[in-house]
């Protein structure tokens, strides 16, 4: 995929979708990794800022822990914060659960096509993630399958 030019309110929006649909999927690894990667990047490259920090509202194994609140492109995100960060970056408190991101009007599938012309990346087609589960083929419409109640015995 060739490298295009792209403004810092599309990757903003582009990494809406993607966090927005990862918090619903049943396999979100991948999802989150693009996240990261590009906030990452756009970090490196000054596009994105580090805000302060957040208290999660999702504590890990019952133990209170903060978040990195970043910007990009007018949208906020939260990444998991580094040692270097509560040194450096003010603690903001608990979320402010009134604040939404602007919704864009994106598919998922144009949203990754988006990150991975950013990151450089080449994804493949018709390949399964990595460690993603292939579910068993099913049996729903097919006419030679005898009902339950009438199948024979076994001895």
């Amino acid at each position: 995929m060739k490298n295009m030019d792209v403004s810092n309110r599309e990757l903003a929006e582009s990494l809406f979708i993607v966090n927005r649909h990862a918090k619903t999927a049943p396999e979100p690894q991948h999802l989150y990794e693009i996240k990261k990667k590009a906030i990452s990047k756009l970090l490196k490259e000054n596009k994105a800022k580090k805000i302060g920090l957040h208290y999660s509202d999702h504590p890990k194994y019952s133990k209170q822990h903060s978040t990195l609140l970043i910007e990009v492109g007018g949208y906020y995100f939260h990444i998991p914060a580094e040692k270097k960060d509560f040194e450096q970056l003010e603690h903001l408190g608990r979320v402010d659960q009134s604040y939404r991101n602007p919704k864009p009007k994106l598919s998922l599938s144009r949203a990754k096509k988006i990150l991975y012309s950013y990151l450089g990346w080449n994804p493949q087609r018709n390949t399964v993630a990595a460690g993603a589960r292939q579910s068993p083929p099913s049996f729903l419409g097919q006419q030679h399958i005898t009902p339950w109640n009438q199948r024979q015995k076994r001895r």
